[in-house]
């Protein structure tokens, strides 16, 4: 008895380490941008911007429901 119940810990431990593991690398985050916290601030860095925006040249107000943040940290209205 002692064996099956120290199985289901460990299973139920293991299920949520691997769901907190995958939702820390946002695997499943579908926001175009990453919110990054900056002290007293957050910034709203774009993914996939080759070269990279640098966080400190990143917008600091959210993108509205019909805004993008580009790779130059500029908002654009999309439709």
């Amino acid at each position: 008895m002692k064996r099956r119940a120290r199985f289901y810990i460990f299973l139920i431990l293991g299920i949520f380490l691997t769901i907190v593991l995958v939702d820390s690398v946002a695997i499943f985050d579908s926001k175009p941008y990453n919110e990054v916290p900056h002290g007293s601030h957050t910034h709203y860095v774009p993914k996939d911007c080759e070269p990279p925006l640098a966080v400190s040249d990143a917008p600091t107000r959210r993108p509205s429901a019909n805004e993008i943040i580009d790779c130059q940290g500029q908002y654009v209205t999309v439709q």
